[in-house]
């Protein structure tokens, strides 16, 4: 099995009346099995050879996740077509057109709400040149369009009349032709065409089955964007090669509506595995401690004694019960009846773990769904890996690391030299497998930078601990780097500030060769109005403001000596001086990419006055204009 249509191929004669996938269009969850899913993909398959497709055309992919997204998929590949998944997030003039010219791209399939951002473009970029097949609509206005049934529709016509010729193309699909090229959302550079054959992505759902268990009966709702790296192999392959069912979510009438389907569609589909990004994860804790609370506060009392009964007994994860905790296992399962599996009917009742992915998951948060019994197995990728190199399990999980590697790939710890760290060591993780993908799509020189002798140099910093798992510290590109060019990961700080404190909504950390680390802070307005309203302020009153930069100053102080934090962080690591921005890090202002992580060179460029302000001496004033200046205009 060397190809994603051979391993489709396989399931599909293997689980023919299994359902694949489940699609909710009005009021109840609709599946298809995966033998109805192969005639769809060959009609529609065909139908694109009927329009003049041919082996290695790049067409486009840009819609909310759907049955349609993964039949349109495989309709591409076995037309031979090499499919450019694009993210709905995309902003039209700039984002969307630079994928679309840089890939060569000639045809886009496209779900209604991404329309008008094609018509945005094409007029002006790509006159004639562009087609577009409309997911939804079934009278396209613009001549040379298609709507999805009338490809379909062509496609029976193509296989009455060429079938010996369809099958000779998917039939000779080779393991080293690109499947995907999947464009990076750059956190650190401008995104890179990945291309990924189809043997990156089957030698990939093989080595990450290699981690944990799915069985043909599992369910998952495909909360992740489809295009997304890390759900497009976890969880749509992984399921698929398993012969398990793929549901989506209801799509809204506006983004927004969909999100708030999300919880309501998790309820009533009853998945039992979720792929899930911190972002993610962070807002289902919310979800679930505001539910706490709504209960009074004798079920608050009991919901945080047995979180911290099952802290203790927990421990990391890899010492659960070990030694006298053993004493409290009774107790555990108590708390356990009594609160944690009525907060798991909110997940449907059936759900065994979470997959984490996308960025790194703070330690907390791993030790509180573990707790209420839906471990979040934290894991770590990369999408020039196709993604997936290691994980943790329901059976080897232990917190604050990224789990065991896949099998079938060999990672190493490299330092600065190139040569391979001693265990425990830090240095770039560095790998080698069939996942490595096949280079940058027209970027030779990346592409040697990158994979090296066969190696593909992460850029990642980590190392491996005493028991075989991987701890990842974070991008080297990403890193603080002291004026004696020791450097240090800023996100475990980072996460911490906006974690533990109610008065910080995101903090980015700053050090290129300084004396001291520095921090730009998105205020959270709720929490700062509420606690200057007690000390009888008028919230964006001169005297409320004051009162709040002092507040922020005072949970950054908390990190160092004699702190309520003290001893977590190395006080050089911890921003000496901060400045309070007059806007958040959004995907609007593309200061956040699609998965919700900082883009961390945009917000230098953006910011750069500011942070060389922090380095003059009247930064150091918490009260200095800047601030007082850039808060006021919150309450505005």
């Amino acid at each position: 099995m060397k190809t994603l249509i051979e391993l489709f191929e396989q399931s599909a004669t293997k689980f023919p009346h299994n359902i694949l996938l489940w699609e909710k269009p009005h009021n109840k969850y609709i599946g298809i099995t995966y033998h109805e899913v192969r005639n769809q993909i060959l009609r529609f398959g065909a139908g694109l050879m009927a329009i003049g497709v041919k082996k290695g055309d790049r067409i486009g992919l840009i819609s909310e996740g759907r049955s349609a997204w993964l039949i349109s998929e495989l309709g591409i590949l076995y037309a031979g077509g090499i499919n450019v998944p694009l993210s709905i997030k995309l902003e039209a003039q700039t984002e969307l057109r630079f994928r679309l010219e840089h890939s060569g791209t000639t045809i886009v399939i496209a779900s209604e709400s991404q329309t008008s951002k094609l018509e945005e473009i094409r007029r002006s970029h790509f006159p004639g040149t562009l087609k577009v097949i409309h997911l939804d609509r079934t009278d396209p206005v613009t001549d040379g369009d298609y709507s999805y049934e009338a490809i379909c529709s062509l496609g029976d016509q193509f296989l009455i009349n060429n079938k010996d010729q369809f099958d000779a193309v998917w039939k000779n699909i080779q393991p080293d032709d690109p499947a995907n090229i999947s464009y990076t959302s750059g956190t650190t550079s401008d995104p890179k065409g990945i291309v990924l054959t189809h043997l990156n992505y089957t030698a990939n759902v093989i080595q990450a089955n290699t981690l944990m268990d799915i069985y043909e009966n599992f369910r998952t709702l495909a909360i992740l964007p489809w295009d997304h790296a890390f759900a497009h192999t976890a969880c749509l392959y992984s399921f698929i090669i398993n012969g398990a069912s793929i549901g989506s979510v209801q799509v809204g009438k506006t983004p927004m509506e969909t999100l708030r389907n999300v919880p309501v569609n998790i309820k009533e589909f009853k998945p039992h595995v979720l792929m899930s990004v911190p972002a993610l994860a962070k807002s289902f804790r919310k979800s679930i401690e505001a539910g706490i609370r709504k209960q009074g506060k004798m079920a608050g009392f009991l919901f945080n004694q047995g979180l911290k009964t099952a802290y203790l007994y927990n421990g990391n994860g890899w010492n659960k019960g070990h030694g006298w905790k053993i004493i409290l296992k009774p107790l555990v399962r108590l708390y356990d009846k009594m609160l944690f599996s009525k907060v798991r009917e909110a997940f449907g009742g059936e759900l065994r773990f979470f997959i984490g992915g996308g960025a790194l998951l703070d330690v907390e948060l791993q030790r509180f769904f573990y707790a209420i019994g839906i471990p979040m197995c934290q894991g770590y990728g990369l999408s020039e890996a196709a993604p997936v190199i290691s994980s943790n399990s329901t059976q080897n999980i232990k917190f604050g690391t990224s789990g065991r590697i896949v099998q079938f790939m060999d990672l190493k710890i490299c330092n600065e030299q190139g040569l391979e760290c001693p265990r425990g060591e830090k240095g770039e993780i560095v790998i080698r497998g069939e996942n490595v993908m096949s280079g940058y799509w027209k970027n030779e020189k990346a592409t040697a930078e990158t994979i090296r002798e066969g190696w593909l140099h992460t850029g990642d910093m980590g190392y491996l601990d005493e028991d075989n798992f991987l701890i990842v510290l974070g991008r080297f590109k990403s890193l603080l780097i002291g004026n004696d060019g020791e450097k240090y990961s800023p996100e475990g700080i980072e996460e911490a500030l906006t974690d533990q404190s109610p008065f910080m909504d995101q903090v980015m950390l700053y050090n290129n060769q300084n004396p001291y680390t520095v921090g730009l802070v998105v205020p959270n307005i709720a929490a700062l109005n509420g606690a200057v309203s007690k000390k009888q302020f008028k919230p964006g009153s001169e005297e409320a403001i004051h009162y709040a930069l002092q507040i922020i100053r005072k949970e950054i102080d908390a990190y160092y000596k004699k702190g309520k934090f003290a001893g977590q962080f190395p006080e050089r690591w911890l921003p000496t001086n901060i400045l309070i921005l007059p806007e958040s890090f959004t995907e609007e202002n593309h200061l956040l990419n699609s998965t919700m992580k900082i883009v961390r060179d945009r917000v230098i460029q953006r910011y750069q006055a500011e942070l060389d302000f922090l380095y003059l001496p009247k930064a150091k004033d918490i009260l200095n204009d800047r601030n007082l200046h850039n808060l006021s205009c919150w309450f505005q």
